[in-house]
C-alpha cells in the first residue's frame, strides 16, 4: 500500500516538499525524476512509458524494471569512468591525457532493492534509495524522486 502525505517529525506537522529527503520512509519514484551518475558530469532525467502505470502527483510511477539506457535512463552528459573503452581509447589517443567520452549508460540489471511491498506493473516499485550500476562502474541514484507527496512503507 502506498501512503501520501505523511507527517513531519517536527510536531506531526503535515509534510512539506522541502522535507523529501528527511523522510523516514522511501519515496515513490516517477516520471521526470532526476537522476544521477557517480562518473557522469550532469544530472539525468528518468522516463517512465505510461504503459500500465498508475499515477503518482499525475505523473507515471516507476518500478525497478525501468532502466533501460535511452529509453528510461538519459546520458549523464560526459563519462568519466576509467573502465568505459570510450574513454581508455580518447585518453590512449591523448598520450595519457584523461579524456572523458560521451555518456552512453550501459544499464545491464534492474534497479535495486526496490520496495518490495508495493507492486507496480507487477514489478516492485521504485523507491528514491534504490541505484542501478552501469557496466562501466558507474552507480546511479535518485536525487529527485519527481514528486514529493507518496511515500513507500
Amino acid at each position: 500500500m502506498v501512503r501520501s502525505e505523511g507527517t513531519s517529525a517536527a510536531a506531526g506537522l503535515p509534510r512539506q516538499s522541502s522535507d523529501w529527503g528527511n523522510s523516514p520512509m522511501p519515496i515513490q519514484v516517477v516520471n521526470t525524476a532526476q537522476l544521477a551518475c557517480s562518473f557522469g558530469a550532469m544530472p539525468a532525467t528518468l522516463t517512465v512509458l505510461p504503459v500500465n502505470r498508475p499515477l503518482v502527483s499525475n505523473q507515471p510511477a516507476a518500478n525497478i524494471m525501468d532502466y533501460q539506457p535511452q529509453v528510461n535512463i538519459a546520458p549523464f552528459g560526459m563519462c568519466m569512468s576509467p573502465s568505459n573503452p570510450q574513454v581508455i581509447a580518447a585518453t590512449a589517443a591523448a598520450l595519457g591525457v584523461f579524456t572523458p567520452q560521451p555518456c552512453i549508460p550501459v544499464t545491464l540489471a534492474p534497479w535495486v532493492p526496490g520496495a518490495v511491498t508495493v507492486n507496480i506493473a507487477g514489478q516492485p516499485a521504485l523507491d528514491n534509495i534504490s541505484t542501478c550500476n552501469c557496466a562501466w562502474a558507474g552507480i546511479i541514484s535518485v536525487t529527485m524522486p519527481g514528486q514529493v507527496t507518496t511515500n513507500i512503507p
